[in-house]
């Protein structure tokens, strides 16, 4: 039998986790603003996914809202109320966006206007990936789900006997070329987007421990990727990167941890389960720095912008650090609730959302 919804206990409690970090007094060392601020109609209650492309960026609250802002002004180019409660954040190639309620339902968007819904029956935690004019939903129990982006028609279902546990945390599911790439258990899965049919499957991480519960390790989301070269990490378990054209492990590391990757073809960025972050070398694994001045502050996946990586916190702030030395360089604040999801950047904007559903702009210089 398959169980889920452990995440949440093992990830463990704010109370249980030691009060985070006081931060130091900083001098900037570069520049960056806000440059607007939007509100979401309700919280977000997930970790939210940030869909961003041609200068846009669309966003969800918990309460079914969806919307599309210019990522250049944070006006909104439209809003649409699903009716029902989501379970995970929102995808989106631009034109077509889709989420899935808690109730099961995919519903699907073109250019703001409801075009379909379709019922799912399976658990999701992970923002749907919209892409090739398909709805592609990765369910908790590592279930692929295929839908025509047009009509909702299903397309196709790949199910494979996985881990006896499973996350109920967002998984990892990315393009790759004529390629879809899917987390199941700590392994990365390349499926056929037209048949769902498997072209090669890797491990990215060794599961270890003396128990079902020990050796859980989903890959969790976001994936990193940058040419060929995919980087992710299994919970609790280890880090590596995957050569996608050859499906092929190129390293990996024992490194503990629950959130995503993020870097580039350089370095690979991510923190442990205490918040302590490091890089990596790309091409080889190699450990380039480590910061501890940041442990126990609730830190989300990291997204590199240009000479910094971005990561939040669970007060809000937004912390930017050189990648080259781990040094933090810049700090800028929200609303004081914590940042619901990595980072990201439409067009020359670096986009973050709040669990109050605040929606910020920033501009680094």
């Amino acid at each position: 039998m398959v169980l889920f919804g452990l995440a949440a206990s093992m990830i463990g409690c704010a109370s249980d986790r030691p009060k985070p970090t006081t931060l130091n007094e900083l001098t900037p060392k570069i520049a960056g603003r806000q440059v607007w601020a939007a509100q979401l109609p309700s919280g977000v209650d997930f970790d939210l996914t940030i869909a961003a492309g041609n200068g846009r960026v669309t966003v969800a609250s918990g309460n079914g809202t969806v919307q599309m802002l210019d990522a250049e002004k944070g006006q909104a180019l439209w809003s649409v109320a699903i009716g029902e409660r989501l379970s995970a954040g929102v995808g989106s190639d631009g034109r077509f966006a889709a989420v899935v309620t808690q109730s099961g339902q995919v519903v699907a968007l073109d250019s703001g206007r409801e075009i379909w819904r379709k019922p799912i029956r399976a658990n999701v935690t992970t923002a749907p990936l919209v892409a090739g004019e398909r709805v592609f939903v990765l369910a908790v129990d590592r279930s692929v789900h295929a839908f025509d982006a047009l009509d909702g028609r299903r397309l196709w279902v790949y199910r494979r006997s996985g881990e006896a546990l499973t996350l109920s945390q967002p998984g990892v599911i990315l393009p790759y070329k004529n390629t879809l790439l899917v987390g199941n258990g700590p392994r990365l899965v390349a499926l056929d987007p037209l048949s769902g049919e498997t072209k090669w499957d890797v491990a990215v991480a060794i599961t270890r421990g003396t128990n079902e519960v020990e050796r859980l390790s989903d890959l969790v989301g976001p994936a990193m990727r940058r040419g060929s070269q995919v980087c992710a990490r299994a919970f609790q378990a280890g880090i590596g990167c995957v050569d996608a054209e050859r499906g092929t492990l190129l390293w990996s590391r024992n490194h503990a941890g629950a959130t995503g990757m993020g870097g580039d073809d350089k370095l690979v960025f991510g923190a442990d389960a205490n918040d302590r972050i490091s890089a990596w070398r790309a091409g080889t694994g190699e450990q380039v720095w480590s910061n501890e001045t940041l442990l126990y502050r609730g830190l989300t996946a990291p997204y590199l912008l240009g000479r910094s990586v971005v990561m939040g916190d669970i007060e809000g702030r937004v912390h930017f650090f050189d990648p080259a030395t781990g040094d933090v360089v810049l700090r800028l604040p929200t609303d004081g609730s914590a940042i619901a999801g990595q980072p990201m950047v439409a067009g020359t904007t670096l986009v973050v959302v709040t669990r109050k559903g605040g929606v910020y702009g920033f501009r680094p210089e």
